[in-house]
């Protein structure tokens, strides 16, 4: 069976293709009638899919994690494409191609892999890099770290995505080290590369992508510093306080209590890299969303839940380039004769002096 691709669907096209249920959800419609909204994926993208008649038989073929074929026709409601359902009928997974169905990174695996090799040989303080060479010496870890999303669905919610993620935050930091040359280097490069490493035990990404029992339970954030902690361990001698900071930019890479950081930033390391996660993290999700959108003739996406707003995608003026301008030729400028020094008149030093010989008798009538 010929794939239809989620970035393929336009308005008003009919499709029978297999995807991956993401989610599933069964409401209430205001006559009294149960409807069901999936969530339908492949590496594309993801489009919402509507069933209004035979609710509760389709319900009885699948779930959430299966793959089904439907047939439907698409439409656009509040700017945003959705499949209206007709048909389906759950597949197994021998009748697909599973590299079809998971978003995956745009950039090369391999790339990245080598971008992360190179900042762990160019950290120059011993206990730092040999902390990284720990994790990222370890194959299996690399292959998870490497696999593994960012997130569920907030932002690099695809296969790489965490590692692109990492990587991008490491770029940044090498940005802003030469600005402030107080910040120390090597301790943020590490703390780009391992603040989200709990994410590969957060997170399960086999079919689609969830939240194990442990990140449920414990979070990404107190896994990860258990990791670094253990690593630690098998390191001879390595020094108690910067062991200390390393688990502090994980403790605290969230910013706030309100956003599940255990603690807020109190190094300016840690300060710098809550900012720089929380600009990849957001430029990448505002992306994903007004990409999601790209076919929608409206200048604005739709509401961002998460965000809890509209985000303008109409046209923006070109950055123009500048104009070289040319060099003037060189220009001899005439000498004037030295003009007939003339003595300056004289102001007086204070506005006293100046008033002194004026009559300011505003009653006498010779004034």
């Amino acid at each position: 069976m010929k794939k239809v691709f989620v970035e393929q669907i336009r308005e008003r096209d009919v499709i029978e293709s297999p995807f991956l249920v993401r989610d599933k959800t069964l409401a209430m419609a205001k006559n009294g009638k149960p409807y069901m909204t999936v969530k339908l994926i492949d590496r594309s993208g993801e489009i919402e899919g509507r069933i209004w008649d035979r609710v509760d038989e389709f319900d009885a073929v699948f779930d959430r994690d299966d793959f089904i074929v439907v047939h439907g026709k698409a439409s656009t409601y509040l700017n945003k494409k959705q499949l209206i359902i007709s048909q389906l009928r759950k597949i197994s997974e021998e009748e697909i191609e599973l590299a079809d169905f998971l978003p995956v990174s745009p950039r090369d695996s391999d790339e990245m892999c080598n971008e992360l090799k190179t900042l762990v040989a160019s950290l120059r303080d011993p206990s730092l890099r040999v902390l990284a060479e720990s994790f990222f010496n370890d194959a299996g870890l690399l292959r998870a770290f490497a696999s593994a999303p960012a997130a569920k669905s907030m932002h690099h919610a695809y296969i790489g995505g965490l590692l692109e993620h990492s990587l991008a935050i490491a770029a940044l930091v090498d940005l802003m080290a030469p600005r402030y040359p107080t910040l120390n280097r090597d301790l943020m490069i590490l703390g780009a590369l391992l603040h989200d490493i709990g994410k590969i035990g957060e997170l399960s990404y086999v079919r689609s992508f969830d939240y194990t029992d442990e990140g449920k339970l414990i979070g990404h954030i107190v896994m990860g510093v258990e990791m670094i902690d253990e690593r630690i361990r098998t390191l001879p001698d390595f020094p108690r306080g910067t062991a200390m900071l390393v688990k502090h930019l994980i403790l605290s890479h969230h910013g706030q209590y309100d956003y599940g950081s255990p603690k807020r930033p109190k190094t300016l390391e840690a300060i710098v890299l809550n900012f720089l996660d929380d600009l990849d993290s957001k430029i990448n999700g505002v992306s994903a969303h007004i990409d999601r959108e790209a076919e929608s003739t409206s200048d604005w996406t739709s509401h961002h839940r998460l965000y809890d707003r509209y985000f303008y995608k109409g046209e923006k003026p070109a950055a123009a380039m500048p104009t070289p301008v040319p060099l003037p030729l060189p220009v001899t400028i005439p000498v004037a004769p030295p003009a007939e020094k003339k003595e300056p008149k004289s102001f007086g030093h204070n506005l006293g002096e100046q008033l002194r010989s004026v009559n300011l008798d505003l009653f006498n009538k010779e004034s």
